[in-house]
């Protein structure tokens, strides 16, 4: 995962709004933006422009069916994430933390 996409993906997963559409779209895949939009206080236009910004993350997938323009999650960003940021730095986390150990036990008298 390029950094670019990580800002992306992260920008995306940074609204609450967002991070509820993708939750509805978990539990019932393949909902139209009226569907979506229903259980939202904002407007439809606002929740499209959540939904395209998700899309731009390539966390949401959009399917047309005749008329009918559906979306869907796709988890494959969201499990990328842990390997790109959690997995690649926990060796460096590790070693902060036994730094942090050691001037701790070094500190206390």
């Amino acid at each position: 995962m390029t950094d670019d996409e990580l800002d992306s993906l992260l920008r995306a997963l940074g609204d609450a709004t967002r991070r509820r559409l993708l939750d509805r779209l978990r539990d019932e895949p393949g909902l139209t933006l009226s569907a979506l939009a229903d259980g939202f206080e904002q407007s439809r236009q606002a929740i499209s422009k959540h939904l395209a910004l998700l899309a731009a993350a390539d966390l949401v997938v959009c399917v047309w069916r005749g008329r009918e323009k559906l979306h869907y999650l796709n988890p494959v960003p969201l499990q990328a994430l842990p390997v790109r940021w959690v997995t690649s730095s926990a060796r460096e986390h590790s070693a902060a933390l036994h730094t942090l150990q050691q001037a701790l036990q070094d500190a206390t008298p």
